[in-house]
């Protein structure tokens, strides 16, 4: 018989995002700041922009 071939198990998504960005709102204006309607994309701090879920 042949060996099988040990294979990793495929990497868990983050619970906080699928790609390793996330998208925040900001503020904008000088004295009188108000949150914009558009949004940025962020680096997510819980994978830190792998896209996976970290490990204990």
């Amino acid at each position: 018989m042949a060996a099988r071939k040990k294979t990793a198990p495929a990497p868990v998504k983050c619970p906080d995002c699928q790609t390793g960005q996330v998208q925040e709102s900001f503020q904008v204006g000088g004295r009188k700041k108000h949150t914009s309607d558009d949004r940025q994309e962020a680096l997510c701090l819980t994978c830190l922009g792998t896209g996976e879920a970290p490990t204990d």
